[in-house]
């Protein structure tokens, strides 16, 4: 799988693989997505299910319609797909891709349901998460250091 993707939950417990040629992927804005990931939209890639290996743990799963189930990681909690368990494919989160950056956004989907001024914060003030004093000191205690 040399052109595959990889990515996985936050615990590591599950991962996966995902080949697939086309990098688009979307935005979705639909309002069901906005709870499920408690964010103002879900950034999605489209893939062939049998394009996508599974490793680890077993993904939970919830029905969040009558057609539509959403997979996760029962121990962490990471959101990982979406997919109609009838359709050959599912999507995969792109935040949960070891490198988001692979895929590219190409389009919008439920947009009755976007919240305007979330999705595109450029000119907006910027921090680099290594030049905020307050996580650093709690990086730090949590490695016991400065004690």
């Amino acid at each position: 799988m040399s052109d595959a993707l990889t990515g996985g939950c936050q615990c590591g417990a599950i991962r996966f693989s995902a080949t697939h040629a086309d990098r688009d992927a979307y935005w979705c804005h639909c309002r069901m997505c906005q709870q499920a990931l408690g964010n103002v939209a879900a950034a999605f890639w489209n893939v062939a299910k049998d394009g996508v290996e599974w490793t680890g743990r077993e993904r939970a799963t919830y029905m969040s319609s009558p057609f539509g189930r959403r997979g996760f990681c029962g121990e962490c909690g990471t959101p990982l797909s979406f997919d109609y368990p009838d359709s050959p494919n599912i999507d995969l989160t792109v935040g949960a891709l070891d490198d988001p950056a692979a895929v590219r956004l190409a389009s919008h989907f439920g947009v009755e349901s976007r919240v305007h001024g979330w999705t595109a914060g450029e000119g907006l003030p910027e921090m680099r998460s290594e030049d905020h004093a307050p996580l650093q000191d709690r990086w730090a205690r949590a490695r016991g250091e400065g004690e």
